[in-house]
């Protein structure tokens, strides 16, 4: 499995634009898309709500890929 750690500016990012920001899709909308087919789990469950807060210690999981969502170094 592919590890992926994204710091994040601010309190949270939006689950679609997460996918988007660490290149698993090329826009929002396909992030979107991901989301709403079922193939985005966050900390092991799947999640559908597409612009869903995600914050620092989760865990976002695409396929064989996991995200892990660091706090705001600046924070």
């Amino acid at each position: 499995m592919q590890t992926i750690d994204f710091e994040l500016e601010g309190s949270y990012v939006e689950l679609n634009m997460l996918l988007k920001l660490v290149g698993l899709c090329d826009s929002g909308g396909a992030g979107k898309r991901l989301v709403a087919e079922g193939d985005v789990k966050v900390d092991g469950v799947v999640e559908l709500r597409k612009t869903c807060k995600i914050v620092a210690g989760q865990t976002v999981t695409l396929g064989d890929v996991e995200i892990r969502v660091l706090a705001d170094p600046e924070g």
